[in-house]
């Protein structure tokens, strides 16, 4: 078994991972930036090693220093949570060539699938629904000529892609040759890859992914499915599991879709495989594949009753799957909130601060992950995030009321945040009825949000 790890990362996703370390008997080595010497996950683990100053770039992305501090302190394993290094193929490997067990998918499902239009090929050779789609190019004829053919209105995407960046919706030639120059530019940014390709686009979609994981005996196996159509420019606010709404035949087809990609990938580890859902047409088609954990993963966790976390730490050591697929039965229903310091009053802008006071709810059923305590500063060079607030209940209802106690529930002073946001979001008809789709904020939520608090001030 893995003795001791370095927990790559910061935030509420390094102290999940030193509490799932903890229950396993493992010792844990937190790295931090000079901004996080005093954050919980510096307090919690054995031992925090300083990398470098506040600036990402500078600490929690170079890779020498996290390699120095894993090695420095007697790490035989990284875990890299998600973001920052976590699907960076070169790391993976590094980490490898070290003698370090890199706590995820081995570094070539990590290169394989991290590029988007590789992970299409992989899925449509899977026999797994492809949206029509162009090759990659950054030739505007070459991309007007496959979107006539797709059909507008079409979507740019990044071949790097994530968190929206790259990626622009299109409704005619014009705007695609306008819009072409500014998608290569914000994925060269953002990614060091300018590549992109053209994709139909759905206009009534929702965001539905598979929680599966592999070992390195070549099991295989899902945790049911997740519904985060809940989306501000294409940033998850609200996940929950199982689905709602969706068809019984659609449901068994996107979890068989989903082992089968995991199968052509040969996955070790914990990984989701994304897919979009037209709710008019019911029909899917993959997106892409994160080889990570996700933000989201807890709604799987207390629907399953599989920690996953521990569960990708115990196959990264070698050992086999703790379950099969049989053993797994969703129970009940989860609902998470993304409660981040931004301000939805004034368009979502972040409001770093320090949190001056902070009284988590509680409660069967409520779970908090969180880094944070009275003290804890919220950074500028950093996401955003304070907490998730997951919610579980015996059905649908039951969990998004718990939810919505929950957040009424939260203390949280010292800076803005988006609870009332959430609570209206969650409690809001769209929601409550299933019926959301991932533009739906965008379009609607956001303005009507200001709209209500226009009329009570």
């Amino acid at each position: 078994m893995i003795r001791r790890v370095l927990v790559a990362n910061r935030g509420e996703i390094a102290v999940r991972v030193i509490r799932a370390c903890r229950t396993l008997g493992i010792e844990v080595v937190a790295v931090t930036s000079s901004a996080d010497r005093d954050s919980m996950a510096a307090l919690l683990a054995d031992r925090s090693v300083c990398i470098g100053p506040p600036a990402a770039a500078n600490s929690y992305l170079n890779a020498d220093a996290v390699l120095a501090a894993a090695i420095g302190t007697g790490c035989d394993a990284v875990h890299p949570g998600y973001g920052f290094l976590s699907e960076n193929p070169e790391f993976a490997r590094r980490c490898v060539e070290e003698g370090l067990i890199f706590i995820g998918p081995a570094p070539q499902i990590v290169a394989g699938t991290g590029d988007k239009a590789a992970a299409r090929e992989i899925a449509r050779a899977a026999g797994v629904p492809v949206l029509s789609g162009s090759d990659i190019t950054d030739s505007p004829d070459a991309a007007v000529a496959a979107a006539q053919r797709i059909g507008f209105p079409a979507l740019i995407k990044a071949v790097a892609g994530g968190g929206g960046r790259g990626m622009k919706v299109v409704g005619d030639a014009d705007e695609l040759r306008r819009l072409l120059p500014t998608a290569i530019a914000e994925a060269t940014a953002a990614f060091g890859d300018g590549r992109i390709y053209v994709e139909k686009f759905i206009g009534r979609a929702r965001h539905i992914e598979v929680q599966v994981i592999g070992d390195k005996h070549g099991a295989v196996a899902h945790v049911g499915e997740r519904d985060c159509s809940a989306q501000r420019r294409h940033q998850k606010v609200i996940e929950e599991s199982p689905a709602p709404d969706l068809p019984v035949g659609v449901r068994k087809a996107i979890h068989a879709a989903a082992v089968d990609f995991s199968r052509a990938i040969d996955l070790d580890s914990a990984g989701t495989v994304e897919f979009v859902y037209d709710a008019d047409t019911h029909e899917f088609a993959f997106l892409e594949f994160n080889a990570r954990i996700q933000v989201e993963h807890p709604v799987s966790e207390l629907v399953s009753g599989v920690d996953l976390v521990a569960e990708q730490i115990r196959v990264a050591a070698g050992l086999p799957l703790s379950f099969s697929q049989n053993d797994i039965h969703i129970t009940g229903h989860a609902v998470e909130a993304r409660v981040m310091a931004e301000s939805p009053e004034r368009g979502f802008i972040p409001t770093p601060g320090t949190v001056t006071t902070w009284a988590p709810p509680s409660g069967f059923g409520v779970r908090v992950d969180s880094h944070c305590r009275a003290g804890t500063v919220i950074s500028p060079y950093y996401d955003s995030m304070i907490a998730k607030i997951i919610a579980h209940g015996t059905t649908r209802d039951a969990a998004i009321d718990k939810l919505l106690d929950a957040l009424a529930e939260l203390g949280v002073d010292g800076l803005t945040t988006t609870v009332d946001f959430n609570r209206f979001l969650v409690d809001h008809p769209v929601f409550r009825t299933g019926a959301i789709t991932t533009r739906w904020i965008d379009i609607t939520g956001a303005d009507e949000y200001r709209s209500t608090l226009e009329e009570t001030t």
